[in-house]
């Protein structure tokens, strides 16, 4: 099979590049290069033969309509989006052009696509969204595929409303669409600015470890990795029109998850005095930070028969393991604009 993968230079779509290849697949990566994305994250597959790069913008519709005539892929996985809830505080226009605005362009290119080869069937336009849609939870219960959208933050209006255009796009023209919405990520090739990576690097260069509020919000925890296995898995087996939540069964608080990580750094890398720990400073919460997510993955594990491969803590052991052992990517990353800095203050 031959995908499309939008994105394919971030976090997550690296993972899904780096698997598909690896299971036969030829992949285009369809990248426009911003701030977040690098190139290095592909570069196990990149001298491979069912490999391609595409240097492109979603909101580019000439673009576009050149990359699918000249590749022309068997399914599309769209992964690129502007990601970041600080970033979408300070600058949500960025967030409104990239999901909303080119999540529009590519389905539109990838319909006159669709329609000019007959409408095959074998096609799929695979949408990868977030859990962050369905707005906060209480102390109980869990998202499920139908649970009412109450998005927070811009970036989660955003990528709701992507969701949205996608489900029309699929009953208004017919575009065999599939929707997945995961939990939160985390694991190798994590941009620098999120949670883990810097909790990891800050305890490494002696910084405080900053906890928003008092720790107590909660998210599910899924290993990247586990995330792509996933996401190739409803490529091929997913029921076109239908979502899938996609959750790795670990719950954690911020507060828990950091102790966790500062106990693996007290053993693979131990300081010369105390424990990582120490350096745990509570700072000014996020404005309207979401209280918790939890994901029910009954679906996907019951209709296709997938599930995570690993806990919160063997993820997160293989994740430090890898941080301490790929100091240049990481290094070279910490350059780059907003990097280490407070954002999202509101």
């Amino acid at each position: 099979m031959k995908l499309m993968v939008t994105g394919g230079a971030g976090f997550i779509g690296s993972a899904v590049v780096r698997l598909a290849v690896a299971r036969g697949h030829n992949v285009v990566n369809v990248d426009a290069l911003t701030y977040a994305a690098c190139l290095d994250n592909v570069a196990s597959v990149a001298d491979s033969p069912a490999y391609a790069f595409e240097h492109a913008d979603i909101c580019d519709w000439d673009a576009m309509v050149r990359v699918f005539d000249t590749h022309r892929p068997d399914a599309v996985m769209h992964l690129a989006a502007e990601s970041h809830v600080d970033r979408s505080i300070d600058g949500p226009g960025a967030f409104v052009q990239t999901n909303v605005t080119g999540t529009y362009t590519l389905l539109e290119a990838a319909r006159r696509y669709w329609q000019a080869r007959d409408r095959f069937d074998a096609f799929r336009f695979h949408h990868i969204s977030t859990d962050e849609v369905y707005g906060s939870l209480g102390p109980t219960g869990q998202f499920t595929e139908t649970t009412a959208y109450d998005p927070r933050s811009p970036y989660s209006a955003s990528k709701a409303a992507s969701d949205h255009l996608v489900r029309a796009w699929g009953e208004t023209y017919g575009l065999p669409i599939v929707l997945t919405n995961c939990s939160n990520n985390y694991g190798p090739f994590h941009f620098p600015e999120k949670l883990v990576p810097v909790i990891i690097l800050n305890a490494l260069a002696g910084k405080p470890l900053p906890i928003y509020g008092d720790g107590s919000n909660v998210r599910d925890w899924l290993y990247v990795e586990d995330h792509a296995d996933a996401l190739l898995t409803v490529l091929s087996k997913g029921a076109i029109g239908r979502s899938y939540n996609i959750g790795g069964d670990n719950e954690r608080t911020n507060l828990e998850l950091v102790q966790a990580l500062c106990a693996i750094l007290d053993d693979k890398r131990p300081k010369a005095r105390g424990s990582y720990a120490d350096q745990i400073t509570f700072v000014a919460d996020r404005p309207g930070h979401d209280a918790r997510y939890a994901i029910d993955a009954t679906r996907i594990r019951d209709e296709l028969g997938w599930h995570p491969s690993v806990t919160v803590e063997e993820g997160l052991a293989l994740t430090v393991e890898w941080y301490l052992a790929n100091e240049d990517w990481w290094r070279a990353l910490q350059l780059r604009d907003g990097v280490g800095q407070r954002l999202g203050t509101g």
